[in-house]
């Protein structure tokens, strides 16, 4: 078997002349090129792929495309996809067999299948390649190994030079499996259809969908796929096969397909061709011989009378549509290809500097860890100055909760609100506009006790009968102001526990996710995250220490400069006189002056009108003192309600959280790690190593791609 074997009967110049130009030569060899640099699994390229049903004729229609008589027994070319690259030139025939990996595989098996590569001087060696190929990929019945498979999606590379009078790539893919049954199993037709698919959905791929005239077109499995991710049509083409096996009298049907009248139509439409009977096969015909009798057999009455386009019937008219095709589809999308690329080696290139230089030695672990550890440092004093412009904005992209000041600013604020509203353990139940009853019950929540001024002033009586001492009458123990605060500040504690457990959680959740967009290794940013858990760790500790002592030192008992707190005695006092003698006026002159007081200038009438306010004014002296003690407690709370809630955010959150965030990863703190911590955090992994090698063979492949794009023909 021979690639030259029809020179016996016309050169192959002669026979395929017509599919040449130097552009569409050249521009299909860019393509094979690109595609041998590994580019392909990245970057959607140009392809004929040829793929239908199991027994479809998808060989013959290969040989009459190619001219090449590929092998039909045993099944062969049928396990995995066979790229085949044909290039006419003037330099004696050369056949080399090689196979491109599938990038699922493991690195170590990639390598073990590229370094496959074999030449051969005949086709006829095509059987044993195709036994070796298969027993490299693990084929089942090739392979010795236990977890063989039946398909792999690796490719065998047949590129054949030489006087073959052609240039064309064309794909060959295993045919679909209608039916699972013992030899192929449910899970050897899914292995199928997805690699099909894999090929379908590439946009730049033309389909060559090999139809059995005998069977329902639409039923036929490729057909369903090609309509399903080429819903256009635009580019699959029908191949109808085997007309010659149909029943007598379903020409017209077939016909109907092929003019692409029927309910099946396809804006390339179809052809139909006769593939060579066993005898033609075994006479070994030559493509001039098949072409005559493939005219003979649609020249013949039954097929005559049929209308057919005489254009699309036969191999040698797919030859030449296809080439049209394939020049025109290539001019159209290469401009589409160059910059696909070059986005792609945009990314890849984002990618391998992510990563960073080699880490070899211990000095350049060092140096990238410092310099990873400045990229946290100024991300993260950025975020707490709140100068979110300075912020690299590709780095902060769609990181929605990048603003950490502004989410601290808010938990602050909201734990201040909460002070106040929810931070008196007793709370004065807000006036109505009806008289208060002095009966009226308590409003008893989960921190917080809701109460009239009755039930307020009874409280305060109960304490400052509790804390008597020396103190003449109308005076209190300076104890009674120090329990009261007590009790009625309770509830900070666990307002302030809280707050500071919002904000550690606030930072713990920024910090992962800082370290997630800075360094794009995962087993360096889970060694990063976790010595900064360490941090946090002991951050919390400090904080909640600093937070005890503030507690601590509420605790013992009120003291405060603050003019603030005279001034809101004196207030509150003169506010209470004034209620009190508003009152007594107002029952002198309902009683005394029948509710209308006038009172004259004469000293008659105003010793009358003090003496009726003197036997009003009666004095309890330990409710004068309860109310005093009211007015102070009230002017103490505020005040020391205002310094806590400012000590809380300063001297916890700020001085043991937040200034100190920016350190906690910081290039002195990887100067000062041991060469042993550095290795066990900074060295790169096997798997970081394996991608970064791939990243870089992607990234070469990409660019030699695009050089060879830049190129034009001589």
């Amino acid at each position: 078997m021979t690639i030259s074997a029809q020179s016996v009967s016309e050169s192959p110049d002669a026979a395929f002349s017509f599919l040449r130009s130097s552009k569409s030569s050249y521009r299909l060899n860019q393509i094979e090129h690109i595609r041998s640099y590994g580019v392909g699994e990245l970057v959607s390229l140009p392809q004929l792929v040829v793929c239908g049903d199991q027994s479809a004729g998808k060989s013959s229609v290969l040989e009459g495309i190619t001219g090449i008589p590929f092998p039909r027994q045993d099944g062969l070319c049928t396990r995995f996809p066979t790229e085949i690259i044909l290039r006419h030139s003037n330099a004696p025939q050369n056949i080399v067999a090689s196979i491109r990996p599938h990038s699922s595989r493991s690195q170590v098996s990639q390598q073990s299948l590229k370094s496959y590569h074999k030449k051969v001087d005949d086709l006829s060696d095509l059987p044993s390649i195709i036994a070796d190929v298969s027993k490299l990929m693990g084929i089942r019945g090739f392979a010795d190994n236990g977890d063989s498979r039946a398909f792999a999606s690796d490719a065998l590379r047949i590129e054949i030079s030489g006087p073959i009078g052609l240039h064309l790539s064309v794909v060959d893919l295993p045919g679909l499996i209608s039916v699972a049954n013992e030899e192929q199993t449910e899970d050897d037709v899914d292995a199928v259809r997805d690699m099909v698919i894999s090929y379908l959905q590439n946009s730049r791929t033309i389909v060559l969908a090999v139809l059995q005239a005998s069977n329902d077109v639409a039923n036929q499995g490729i057909i369903k796929l090609a309509r399903q991710y080429d819903p256009a049509g635009q580019r699959t083409v029908g191949i109808i096969t085997k007309p010659d096996l149909i029943n007598e009298g379903t020409e017209s049907k077939i016909a109907l397909v092929a003019k692409n009248m029927d309910n099946i139509k396809l804006k390339l439409g179809f052809f139909l061709v006769k593939n060579p009977s066993p005898s033609d096969l075994a006479e070994g015909i030559d493509m001039k011989t098949r072409s005559r009798r493939e005219l003979q057999f649609f020249s013949s009455p039954l097929w005559a009378t049929q209308g057919l386009d005489l254009e699309r019937v036969g191999a040698e008219k797919l030859r030449c549509f296809l080439q049209d095709l394939l020049d025109t589809h290539i001019d159209r999308e290469l401009p589409k290809v160059r910059e696909e690329m070059k986005r792609s080696l945009a990314d890849v290139e984002k990618q391998l500097h992510a990563l960073g230089e080699p880490r070899p030695s211990i000095g350049h672990i060092r140096a990238f860890m410092i310099r990873l550890s400045m990229q946290f440092s100024q991300v993260t004093q950025a975020a707490l100055d709140g100068n979110y412009h300075s912020m690299d904005q590709e780095l902060v992209g769609g990181w929605e909760s990048y603003r950490l000041r502004a989410q601290i600013q808010h938990a602050n604020t909201a734990f201040a609100t909460e002070m106040r509203t929810k931070g008196e353990k007793m709370r004065l139940k807000a006036p109505s506009h009806s008289r208060e009853s002095d009966n009226e019950s308590t409003n008893e929540t989960a921190d917080q006790l809701t109460m009239t001024k009755s039930n307020m002033m009874d409280w305060i009586m109960e304490v400052y009968i509790r804390t008597k001492g020396k103190e003449l009458p109308g005076n209190f123990n300076s104890a009674l102001l120090g329990e009261l605060f007590l009790e009625q500040s309770k509830p900070w504690s666990s307002i302030a526990e809280l707050h500071l457990e919002k904000v550690l959680e606030m930072v713990s959740v920024w910090v992962r996710q800082a370290i997630d967009r800075i360094c794009q290794e995962e087993q360096l940013c889970q060694e990063v995250k976790e010595m900064l858990q360490e941090w946090l760790q002991s951050v919390r500790k400090k904080a909640c220490n600093e937070l005890d002592k503030l507690i601590q030192d509420e605790k013992r008992g009120p003291l405060t400069y603050n003019h603030y707190y005279t001034d809101n005695v004196q207030k509150a006092r003169l506010n209470s006189q004034r209620l009190a003698m508003k009152d007594v006026v107002a029952g002198v002159a309902e009683e005394d002056w029948h509710g209308k007081l006038h009172i004259s200038n004469h000293p008659v009438e105003i010793d009358r009108f003090v003496s009726a306010l003197q036997a009003k004014v009666t004095v309890n002296m330990d409710k004068q003192a309860c109310n005093e003690a009211h007015i102070e407690l009230n002017a103490y709370y505020k005040v020391a309600m205002k310094t806590f809630i400012d000590n809380v955010a300063r001297q916890v959150i700020e001085r043991h959280i937040m200034s100190a965030l920016p350190t906690a990863f910081c290039p002195t703190v990887v100067s000062q790690m041991s060469d042993e911590t550095l290795l066990s955090i900074g060295s790169e992994s096997e798997k970081e190593t394996l991608r970064r090698s791939k990243l870089v063979e992607i990234a070469e492949g990409l660019k030699q791609g695009l050089r060879d794009l830049q190129k034009q023909p001589s």
